[in-house]
């Protein structure tokens, strides 16, 4: 079965798609099965991960109003197979903005993402969900089927004060909706070590939050910032470049912890 994960952030702009997508690539790179579920209606994950969203003839929007089956609606990343990067991808696009008004008065209507993923879910090692940066309907269905929470972060201090308010919001979910949501970890994005503050940041992270805090750094890079724009993940546009290595290293990390876990 596979460990689903919300990459979720209540502010914006951390670099939540970036992670995602890296993510996912990454992963597959070190051989593990991923599916990719976009949960934001801008479609930036879809996009970055070589999937055209206008293109889409069904998306997580038909899935969530059980229009589609996950099966029916996943797309192969295959622009990413040359770099042995390739997953699955669940895509969304501006369709997925009427859900939020369409699921109002649906029954069981924060738990309609759990219900398709667990159709695929023994497909997979990995199901990786973009979350939105507003604790809206579609935050709330992945984080009710997700068995954990990855956190990217940027070293500043208002980064600290949308922590609180995420950390606050996952044990309102664990409380009443999802006993089994828990924070995996929190990931430093964007970082640079000449930077006082973001030292000073990255000491009191790992002072209160110890172990949560992964040992990878994902530095500041411009080629990672450049990908989107060739529809490709960093991984794959420049896999020598310090942001793809530092996800790569990332990926392992994550497995590594995961064994971990699991083990006896």
């Amino acid at each position: 079965m596979a460990r689903i994960f919300c990459i979720a952030n209540q502010k914006g702009g951390v670099g939540k798609t970036t992670t995602t997508v890296n993510l996912a690539a990454g992963l597959a790179k070190v051989g593990q099965r991923v599916l990719m579920v976009d949960l934001d209606p801008q479609g930036n994950a879809t996009m970055g991960s070589g999937v055209d969203k206008r293109q889409l003839t069904t998306s997580i929007y038909d899935v969530l109003l059980e229009g589609s089956t996950v099966a029916e609606a996943r797309v192969r990343s295959d622009k990413l197979a040359e770099a042995g990067c390739s997953y699955d991808v669940l895509g969304a696009n501006r369709d997925l903005a009427g859900a939020e008004v369409e699921l109002v008065d649906v029954e069981r209507r924060e738990r309609r993402l759990q219900a398709a993923l667990a159709a695929v879910s023994p497909e997979y090692d990995f199901i990786l969900i973009d979350c939105p940066p507003s604790l809206s309907m579609l935050t709330l269905n992945g984080l009710c089927c997700a068995h954990g929470v990855l956190v990217p972060m940027q070293c500043e201090y208002f980064a600290l004060e949308g922590l609180t308010d995420l950390v606050n919001t996952i044990k309102q979910v664990r409380a009443n909706l999802n006993k089994e949501l828990a924070v995996i970890g929190l990931l430093r994005v964007m970082y640079d070590p000449r930077i006082t503050l973001q030292q000073q940041v990255s000491e009191q992270l790992k002072a209160h939050f110890a172990d949560k805090v992964f040992d990878t750094v994902i530095p500041r890079n411009v080629r990672l910032a450049e990908a989107p724009s060739y529809g490709v993940p960093g991984v794959v546009f420049d896999p020598s470049s310090k942001g793809a290595l530092a996800y790569l290293a990332f990926a392992q990390e994550l497995v590594d912890r995961i064994g971990s876990l699991q083990a006896p």
